[in-house]
């Protein structure tokens, strides 16, 4: 059958490599893709967020099946209008994607049907937040309610930046309108770990875990970003640990759509914090993270597309997916100042002699082919993505492949993964 794949980054050049492995498929087509998916496919000048133009392509191509990548397609209801056409769709529908593009909605969800997660507020007067924040404990954490491209999240220390985080986002609006609400959040000791999980409206089906490394800079320094790397397994879950994710998130997360009347169809993918409480929620998003995909896709070596299938049509409970058991590493290559402003079209060098290293694959984000030259086309650039025997060997093999691509401003960090010591 033909696919199609929406949306322009990593993730997405990631799950058009690997469905592109499936006997089931024919030919993949990307809408709008990068100069990545040209490779393994046939990009379309379609906005992601043109819904009819998307509909009336895949009515036009015959399209069998389309995979749903960026959250805002999902939040402005791509599923929804895919499936009023009659046209199969991975990617839940715009009620269940509030879960993400609302993070006071989700925390009441979550709050109603007892998944742990942190103690909060939430708050449409930023005078009011800012009074409150006066005699709270810190830190605390200040999320922007809608949907920020994943750094609409502040950590402030004391009042002082409690107040400005609140600034930023209600006043001045850096987020857009989704700072026009915001959640005002306990911090949270522990370890970040993400997890991604199939859900088919009955049953889920848990893959491997990650962890991603969210800040611009080594050591954890910077602003929040998209993400600078991944690393999976994250050696941080035990089974006694995925034990409880299952039955106190997971479990509780099925039971809970349905109780709500939400028939959640897709890929779920909880941010968590392994705190000495145990596992606790920090966000839930409803898509494949990014950069976590590019690593999972990398150890799955079943048929990718078969899941999918599986989770539209309800069979989860009959899938047994292999994974490989070696570690996989993911660095992010970005362009000079991300997340603030960057330029573009810097062509890149590099990118071949990367990607024909052992066990390495370089994944497309922000890029774009210009006269047969590979150039620059946003924040984050590549995804140089390596298997290896163990954790230090994944990291070595992409840290390596990465020392061979340049572009003007390329920045990186250096310690992804460096913590771990297996």
């Amino acid at each position: 059958m033909n696919l199609l794949i929406i949306g322009s980054g990593g993730r997405e050049h990631a799950l058009a490599w690997k469905l592109a492995q499936s006997p089931g498929v024919a030919k993949i087509f990307c809408a709008p893709g990068n100069a990545g998916t040209a490779d393994v496919g046939e990009n379309v000048p379609l906005a992601a967020g043109d819904i009819p133009g998307l509909v009336g392509f895949a009515k036009s191509r015959s399209i069998g099946f389309t995979v749903v990548g960026p959250d805002d397609s999902l939040a402005l209801g791509i599923a929804d209008a895919f499936g009023a056409a009659g046209l199969k769709i991975f990617g839940p529908g715009a009620a269940a994607a509030r879960l993400e593009s609302s993070k006071a909605f989700a925390k009441d969800f979550m709050k109603r049907h007892s998944i742990p997660t942190a103690d909060y507020r939430e708050f449409t007067d930023s005078a009011a937040a800012r009074a409150w924040c006066r005699n709270s404990r810190f830190p605390l954490v200040i999320k922007a309610d809608g949907l920020a491209l994943g750094k609409g999240v502040i950590i402030a220390q004391n009042p002082a930046e409690a107040a400005d985080a609140i600034r930023q986002c209600m006043e001045d609006r850096v987020f857009g309108e989704a700072g026009r609400k915001i959640v005002i959040e306990e911090f949270l000791e522990g370890v970040e770990c993400s997890i991604h999980a199939l859900v088919d409206g009955s049953s889920h089906l848990l893959f491997p875990d990650c962890r991603d490394h969210k800040r611009a800079r080594d050591g954890d320094q910077g602003p929040n970003t998209g993400g600078m790397g991944t690393i999976s397994p994250s050696g941080s879950l035990d089974d006694a640990l995925v034990a409880r994710v299952k039955t106190e998130i997971l479990d509780r997360f099925v039971a809970g759509s349905k109780a709500d009347g939400i028939d959640y169809r897709g890929m779920l993918f909880p941010g968590l914090m392994l705190t000495a409480e145990g596992p606790k929620v920090l966000e839930f998003n409803c898509r494949w993270g990014d950069p976590e995909t590019q690593v999972l896709v990398r150890r799955l070596e079943s048929d990718l597309l078969d899941l999918l299938n599986a989770t539209v049509e309800g069979t989860l409970s009959g899938q047994d997916p292999e994974w490989c058991c070696s570690s996989a590493a993911c660095v992010i290559l970005a362009s000079g100042g991300y997340p603030g402003p960057y330029e573009k079209g810097k062509p890149i060098s590099g990118i071949g002699s990367a990607g024909g290293q052992p066990d390495v694959v370089v994944f497309h984000a922000g890029t774009r082919s210009v006269g047969g030259t590979v150039e620059t086309d946003g924040g984050r650039v590549l995804g140089v993505t390596a298997l290896g025997n163990g954790l230090p060997e994944a990291r070595a093999k992409a840290y390596a492949a990465a020392d061979l691509i340049s572009f003007e401003g390329l920045q990186r960090r250096n310690d992804i993964g460096r913590e771990l010591k297996n």
